[in-house]
């Protein structure tokens, strides 16, 4: 269903992102005491008395603010006035009426867009009558609300749904749900010029200033026919190299990212080779279920020789249990970004497979056929049945004689064997090991 889109906008720091998250009723959009802080746009589902439609978090407006990135974060708040139905503009009570808000105010009439002004920070009774200034502005009667406190949420989102156009279409279960594919790595590797390329435009800012995303921003795409969901997260440090507050929860809901995520893209810079940093953003991934693909990115400017390449990959199939696969890309100039969505599409599709049971007893005793199991005190290991009981990440049930005759070795053996034949290598999976109770004669 083609939901109704909702851009919020106003001038930095009078409580947007604070609104949204109390409007959609979470947490998602980051909340910081400073200007400045949200920067992409961000989308968030919202459902009011049956209604469904999207709120789009923009960054804060000043039109006349010469930084970079300021101009950044006004084509990207345009951009999403280009696609909404409605606009909110917010304004700040106790900082009265400025000239941003006369400015955002006389953007918007060129618009077209039907408008409502929401008149943040009203956090008292005594502050509801100080809405009236903002009445010069022209958009209509201000609706007074407090972010921090709830006060006049609901009758803003009443307003809100009244103003909305119908839906297009009717939502349906979607029986082929997409592929989420979370981008992650340390701050200024090119995640976020790599989304962009994906997407094939300026969907989020770009910047050689380090620590410019800061939100998980969702975007979803089509690859072959495959519906993928993209989300590009804040560069991820150590937690003893996060400089403050705002750097930390920006890091905190990258990792929430790959929590919701199907696969992983762990992104590296080339000149710097895959760093432990990355083998630890990579482990976190794993830990979190995703399947998990390796890019060297900015290929074009440090090209690796093939031995270089070699002992890259040598590195971190020693290093990484799941043995993810390394891969070349070049963002900014698109080279093998299609090979890897493909990689990736392959990944989620393989995470979310059931390989048969019969399927699984062959290579079983394949297995056990090539390497013996091991013996302990004259007694061998015998293995008896091997079965899938899960799936996304796949999760299968080994059955043996005698628990405490299994090694690690030979489990981690059959691990990378069962990765091997199955195609798992980046593919977290589980094997939990069961003993059958036997007769005395079996033993």
């Amino acid at each position: 269903m083609n939901r109704p889109r909702v851009a919020i906008v106003g001038y930095p720091n009078v409580g947007k992102s604070s609104l949204v998250n109390r409007l959609s009723g979470s947490r998602e959009a980051v909340v910081e005491e400073r200007a400045g802080v949200t920067r992409d746009r961000k989308e968030l589902d919202c459902d009011w008395n049956g209604r469904q439609f999207t709120l789009v978090d923009t960054g804060g407006m000043d039109l006349l603010d010469p930084d970079p990135i300021a101009g950044s974060i006004r084509d990207q708040a345009t951009a999403a006035l280009s696609e909404a139905q409605l606009a909110v503009l917010v304004v700040d009570v106790k900082g009265g009426l400025r000239p941003g808000d006369e400015e955002m105010a006389d953007l918007l009439r060129r618009s077209g867009l039907p408008v409502l002004v929401a008149a943040n920070k009203s956090d008292v009774l005594a502050d509801i009558p100080l809405a009236g200034e903002f009445n010069r502005l022209g958009l209509g009667e201000p609706i007074s609300v407090s972010a921090a406190q709830g006060l006049g949420s609901g009758d803003l989102l009443d307003r809100i749904v009244s103003m909305l156009p119908e839906a297009d279409g009717i939502e349906s279960e979607d029986l082929d749900p997409p592929i989420r594919l979370a981008i992650i790595g340390r701050p200024n590797v090119g995640k976020s010029t790599l989304m962009n390329k994906i997407v094939g435009s300026e969907r989020t800012i770009v910047s050689e200033v380090a620590g410019t995303t800061r939100d998980a921003i969702d975007m979803p795409i089509e690859v072959a026919g495959r519906k993928l969901i993209l989300i590009d997260t804040a560069g991820m440090r150590r937690q003893s190299k996060l400089s403050d507050s705002l750097e930390y929860y920006t890091v905190l809901r990258s990792q929430r990212a790959v929590e919701r995520a199907d696969v992983a893209l762990v992104v590296c810079d080339a000149a710097d080779g895959v760093t432990s940093q990355d083998m630890r953003i990579a482990e976190l991934a794993m830990q979190e279920g995703c399947a998990t693909l390796i890019a060297l990115n900015k290929w074009d400017l440090t090209p690796l020789d093939e031995d270089e390449l070699d002992h890259e990959r040598a590195k971190v199939t020693k290093k990484l249990r799941l043995r993810p696969k390394l891969m070349t890309i070049s963002a900014k100039d698109g080279r093998h970004v299609g090979r890897v969505l493909d990689q990736a599409v392959a990944l989620g599709e393989r995470r979310a497979e059931r390989i048969p049971t019969p399927q699984l007893n062959r290579f079983l005793a394949e297995v056990a056929e090539e390497r013996q199991p091991p013996a302990r005190q004259g007694k061998r290991l015998k293995l008896l049945y091997l079965a899938q009981i899960e799936d996304s990440p796949p999760r299968f049930s080994l059955q043996v004689n005698r628990r405490n005759r299994v090694t690690r070795d030979y489990i981690f053996f059959i691990e990378n064997k069962m990765r091997a034949r199955y195609g798992l290598d980046g593919v977290p999976l589980i094997i939990d090991i069961h003993e059958r109770k036997q007769r005395r004669s079996e033993r």
